[in-house]
């Protein structure tokens, strides 16, 4: 891993320090936040390309619907014998 210095506010430093868990380092406290915050970016990308597609693909978008229609909820019948 590559080392890398990062500068912080002092107010915000004050912040993250009065929220962070007592057992986390500092720099493990901000690398988590910003790996949450790059995973949070990469999936709202893909929501949005699976969005564009669903536009493009009628079938697909059909297929979603029938999905989420589905009564996941409900256990499923019994087959007669």
């Amino acid at each position: 891993m590559s080392a890398t210095t990062v500068k912080l506010e002092a107010a915000l430093l004050k912040e993250i320090r009065s929220v962070k868990p007592a057992s986390q380092s500092l720099s493990a406290y901000v690398r988590e936040a910003v790996e949450r915050d790059v995973m949070r970016r990469k999936m709202r990308d893909a929501a949005e390309r699976y969005r564009a597609l669903l536009e493009e693909h009628s079938e697909e978008a059909a297929d979603l619907a029938t999905w989420e229609a589905a009564p996941l909820a409900t256990p499923p019948r019994e087959a007669r014998k």
